[in-house]
């Protein structure tokens, strides 16, 4: 890894364990990409496996190309915690073991780091920040509304996410970071959301609903809304919310030079997106939207990571009508098996039979998913240069060495265009 070119305030970024060797020139591999790169944007449809695909990518990078490694998110299912045996894993990054590596079979030349994002605590981080004096922000942190929604407030998740990479990276002390974007609905959330942050500090709805509490000229037995909303709510429930947009206003220039300044960490030239999908229909036709959008937002798309693919040996020619030869002589091969193996031996052939069907039928419903799969891959418009295809494994990625054994698929792939 290399230390990175300098911040605005001319020091260095990254811890750097001396410069990596240069990218083989064209190779296009998921090697090469990082070794460029300061920051990952591991993103793409829900469900897909990309907190797995960010660990493996992250620890792979870690092992084979050294320096200072991070990989953060905010899946609150903490998958990527168990997997790299922290459990206890916090907003603070966290060292994965050397001994977890040697227990996976791996010698890392570099430190793996990992992070849980917490988006309360990040939220107060921001409040603290950005208030005009400290007796501000103690208002804000202990208003009962902002405690309630501050977890869930304007894209919460999405927008935290990239606060917090935007602090770390600041922090110059990791040479990579990988960051595995939060579970969402939609993928372009996570993109929209300094945007949207930025937007709602900045808009005239805010100031709207600060204007009558300022002027302190509200009346509310004369205006019907108030007057329904004091008795439905209560006097204390209106109070708190006009506090908390008023505090939250006074704030506003900050938060919305912060959220600018966080949008444009995304289109920096030291940050790349990999965009992982399944092959399913629906995740595929969202991934395609994202990659297209990239590009037009000024965000460089480095990878594509096809997961869980089935193996290319269900497209070989001639399997669908030995499957199906399978069904049509089931009973005689079942004869032929009980008579012959000693296993078998006094079984019910119609046992076999049944069972032997179950698979030639089994075997050609999964080719038939894998020619869907391919025909999905072969429909795939403009895919970028590098796109990986990382099969299903045979067992739930679920320690560092599965997280490994992922990586490796990823890290051994070369870019070529999808056929």
């Amino acid at each position: 890894m290399t230390s990175g070119p300098p911040t605005p305030d001319g020091t260095a970024r990254g811890s750097g364990q001396g410069p990596a060797p240069p990218p083989e020139e064209g190779s296009g591999a998921i090697e090469a990409l990082l070794a460029a790169k300061e920051i990952a944007v591991v993103c793409g449809p829900g469900g897909v496996g990309k907190t797995t695909v960010a660990a493996a990518a992250a620890a792979m990078a870690a092992w084979h190309q050294g320096g200072r490694v991070l990989v953060i998110t905010v899946d609150p299912a903490r998958r990527l915690a168990s997997a790299l045996g922290l459990p206890a894993a916090g907003d603070e990054p966290e060292q994965v073991p050397r001994s977890a590596f040697r227990a996976a079979g791996a010698a890392p030349q570099g430190e793996l780091w990992a992070a849980m994002v917490d988006t309360k605590r990040s939220w107060d981080r921001m409040v603290t920040r950005h208030a005009p004096d400290r007796a501000t922000a103690q208002r804000v942190l202990t208003n009962p509304l902002y405690q309630d929604i501050a977890g869930r407030f304007v894209q919460s998740h999405d927008y935290i996410a990239i606060e917090r990479l935007y602090e770390l990276h600041s922090e110059g002390a990791y040479d990579l970071i990988v960051v595995d974007t939060p579970p969402s609905r939609n993928a372009m959330d996570f993109l929209l959301a300094p945007e949207r942050v930025a937007d709602f500090f900045a808009s005239r709805l805010l100031r709207f609903l600060t204007v009558p509490y300022r002027s302190r000229l509200v009346d509310v037995a004369s205006r019907p809304f108030y007057y329904v909303a004091d008795r439905v709510l209560g006097t204390q429930f209106l109070q708190d919310i006009a506090e908390f947009f008023i505090l939250f206003q006074t704030m506003s220039e900050g938060f919305v030079r912060r959220a600018q300044e966080v949008g444009r960490l995304l289109t920096d030239r030291r940050t790349t997106f990999v965009v992982v999908t399944t092959l399913g229909p629906g995740p595929v036709r969202e991934a395609e939207t994202f990659m297209s959008m990239l590009p037009s937002r000024g965000l460089h798309l480095g990878a594509l990571v096809l997961n869980r693919v089935l193996p290319g040996y269900l497209l070989a020619d001639g399997l669908q009508e030995r499957a199906e030869a399978l069904c049509d002589r089931a009973g005689e091969l079942a004869e032929a098996l009980c008579q012959a193996s000693a296993p078998l031996a006094g079984r019910d052939p119609s046992q076999v039979e049944r069972v032997l069907c179950e698979v030639g039928v089994n075997f050609n419903n999964v080719g038939v998913v894998a020619r869907r799969e391919a025909n999905q891959r072969a429909d795939l418009a403009r895919p970028p240069r590098l796109s990986v295809s990382v099969p299903e494994l045979e067992d739930d990625v679920h320690d560092l060495a599965g997280v490994l054994e992922l990586g490796r698929y990823i890290w051994a792939a070369r870019g070529a265009p999808l056929q």
